[in-house]
């Protein structure tokens, strides 16, 4: 009895430890030490879940092999490829679940024959159906990211149709495989629904497009969640309920704003088949581009006394923070005012560029939203637009026949001057033209994003 209330008093402390850390992950400022606190809650639940283990041996084998896998995972991936790292943890947090779910129901199935009650039966088919969406929902939005299939929606005739008849079906086997989960067709229905939640996963997110990826990624994290903490009622652990409850209800809350920033529904992302070639493309944008050579930009820079950085996907791909910050600086001690603009949506998973700017030891200090940038914009001497694209697109603002018509955007054609670096006049994830870059006020520095930027710092220090 000493031992139990031990272990659920280090629950209670575990929890804790968790709600203060995600507190602590609401700022730039206090984000690390948030993870830190997280992380170190987590310590303290699966040491006191270890109390209650009979045998090691397997244990000790998973947790070498986890903590190899997790060290060279940190350590090899590159800060490009953090999104889809992430949504393949995701996918790992929901085939977890599922096994789980899995094992539980086979002991009690196969090995020991007893009904389980009510509650635990609900809970092994929801960690069961909702692990399997999040394992393979993952895996596309993994595959879409990484590139090794088409980031464009994938769609076929009566594809809403299909996936309706398989959530009525899912939930119909769900209420049978609850009245009567150990005798008469319950094995069968409890394979079924694997197969079933396998399939939705994947018909669920191959009709969303390349630009809808940080939606997802949230969404799949809060399915995590869900399924963990349906894991815990499987398992009757109180730290797991707990912990799979705050994934679930915080993931829930970053979808809310990441569609908030897109002024869209989850329902339009879910279903709208945003992106697709039977999307409408907006206007043909007219104009001239202006070129600029990174030594005329110095001029400008130079002269500007205030700046604002707009970081981009471009900037992740020529890792270009770190230069992007040290350009700050000079700037800064050439009394110029330096501020980055942060989209929401900006990069491929929410939270992309502020991620990339904390590991260049950007100052918190000088990251803005983009509502608070935005009312004096046009103040700003000279923006420079970092590998982004639908996130300063104008036609957001004014083109009513555009696909990303109404999603809000960071104004910088409003600014002074306006540099855009880019390799290209490739479109963004939405693939349609920026009438950006035609802009009166817009000068394009073509090239990779470093080696652009790390030009205008050697100008300054010459």
């Amino acid at each position: 009895m000493t031992l139990e209330i031990g272990i659920n008093l280090a629950y209670i402390v575990s929890a804790v430890m968790f709600i203060f850390g995600l507190k602590m992950l609401s700022s730039p400022a206090s984000a690390r030490r948030g993870n830190l606190l997280s992380s170190l809650g987590m310590l303290v639940a699966i040491a006191a879940t270890l109390l209650q283990v009979v045998s090691f041996q397997w244990i000790i084998v998973g947790c070498a092999v986890g903590a190899i896998i997790g060290f060279l995972s940190a350590r090899l991936i590159a800060m490009t490829s953090m999104p889809e790292m992430v949504a393949l943890l995701n996918g790992f947090g929901g085939i977890a679940s599922l096994l789980v779910g899995w094992a539980v129901y086979h002991n009690l199935a196969v090995t020991e024959g007893s009904s389980p009650d009510t509650i635990t039966t609900a809970s092994i088919f929801l960690s069961v159906l909702i692990g399997g969406v999040t394992f393979s929902g993952s895996l596309i939005a993994w595959a879409k990211l990484k590139e090794v299939m088409s980031g464009k929606p994938i769609l076929f005739f009566g594809q809403h149709i299909v996936n309706g008849l398989l959530v009525i079906g899912t939930f119909t086997a769900g209420v049978y495989f609850c009245m009567d989960p150990l005798t008469g067709l319950g094995y069968q229905i409890f394979i079924a629904t694997i197969v079933v939640a396998t399939l939705f996963g994947i018909l669920a997110v191959i009709p969303i497009g390349g630009a809808d990826m940080p939606v997802v990624i949230s969404l799949m994290n809060s399915y995590s969640g869900l399924a963990a903490c349906a894991a815990g009622f499987v398992i009757r652990n109180n730290v797991l309920i707990v912990s799979g409850a705050l994934v679930g209800a915080s993931g829930i809350i970053l979808t809310a704003i990441m569609c908030k920033a897109m002024n869209r529904s989850l329902s339009n992302v879910l279903f709208s088949g945003f992106g697709s070639a039977s999307s409408a493309k907006g206007k043909e944008v007219e104009g001239e581009v202006k070129p600029l050579t990174p030594q005329d930009a110095y001029y400008i820079l130079e002269a500007a006394s205030s700046v604002v950085f707009v970081p981009g996907y471009g900037m992740a791909v020529a890792q270009a923070q770190h230069v992007v910050r040290e350009l700050g600086e000079l700037l800064e001690k050439n009394d110029c005012e330096v501020t980055y603009a942060i989209h929401p949506v900006a990069g491929r998973m929410p939270g992309h560029m502020n991620v990339l700017l904390a590991e260049a030891n950007v100052p918190y200090d000088q990251l803005v939203e983009m509502d608070d940038i935005n009312p004096i914009i046009e103040t700003i001497d000279v923006a420079i637009v970092i590998g982004a694209n639908d996130v300063v697109n104008p036609a957001a603002r004014e083109d009513e026949s555009s696909p990303i018509y109404g999603m809000p955007i960071i104004n910088v054609d409003k600014a002074r001057t306006v540099f855009v670096l880019k390799r290209g006049m490739g479109a963004g994830f939405a693939g349609i033209q920026n009438a950006l870059f035609f802009g009166d006020n817009t000068r394009m520095i073509f090239g990779n994003a470093k080696t652009t930027i790390q030009g205008l710092v050697d100008e300054f220090k010459n």
